[in-house]
């Protein structure tokens, strides 16, 4: 069940891309793993997922260490909100942060990088939507946040993330995710690839609204549900 659900959602993530002119092998495919239980995720994994995320500490802490890895090289994905206190727990097992979104926090991934001897990849949350349960870094507030990052030497910012409200309008997705792709565009002009500043992903879409993000210009998406029901 797990090997079709994955197959149906890279053939999705493929159509998408073909119909605005992108190539598919941009797009990598991010499982959300929160709902999922060990079993079923090693199941992903004998099917083909080399990218998994989950959104709080302790899950990753329980599941991480039970996938079966050997032979294959897994990225681990941090995608829900982090907050200052668990960045020390966080950077030992994770490969991506997807929510950094305030000066503060950067600021304690760059000392706890620093002091192991680690550059911290992430992605800046922005929240583009303005939905009081989401967290993000709002747009006005990015171009700081961006020449802020630029001077950590322990972090690399890779690029942009965010989130889509829950509807049924597509248009209303679609504003969204074009919104964080024009900033993206943006910061790139500012910030060429570089040093601490090296902008290539935008993390975009889950599973409801995955193949409009790709449209859009995903990089990465998020998806959860349409691989582990």
């Amino acid at each position: 069940m797990i090997r079709d659900n994955l197959e149906a959602v890279l053939s999705n993530i493929r159509a998408a891309a073909l119909r605005v002119g992108r190539d598919p092998n941009e797009i990598t495919l991010v499982g959300v793993t929160k709902s999922a239980e060990v079993p079923a995720i090693n199941e992903a994994i004998r099917a083909g997922l080399r990218h998994v995320a989950e959104n709080r500490l302790q899950l990753a802490q329980a599941k991480f260490p039970l996938l079966e890895t050997a032979g294959v090289n897994i990225t681990r994905h941090m995608i829900g909100h982090l907050q200052t206190n668990k960045v020390r727990d966080v950077l030992p097992i994770f490969d991506l942060i997807h929510s950094v979104d305030s000066g503060k926090l950067a600021d304690e991934i760059q000392k706890r990088s620093a002091a192991v001897g680690k550059v911290a990849e992430i992605l800046v949350q922005v929240d583009i939507a303005r939905e009081e349960t989401k967290f993000g870094l709002p747009e006005d507030e990015l171009a700081g946040l961006m020449a802020h990052l630029a001077s950590c030497p322990n972090i690399r910012t890779l690029g942009l993330m965010t989130m889509a409200p829950l509807t049924e309008d597509r248009e209303t997705i679609r504003d969204v995710f074009r919104r964080c792709r024009e900033l993206f565009q943006e910061e790139q002009r500012k910030h060429p690839a570089s040093g601490s500043i090296c902008l290539r992903h935008l993390s975009m879409g889950m599973s409801h609204d995955y193949e409009i993000a790709v449209e859009e210009g995903a990089t990465l998406v998020r998806i959860g549900s349409a691989l582990f029901r």
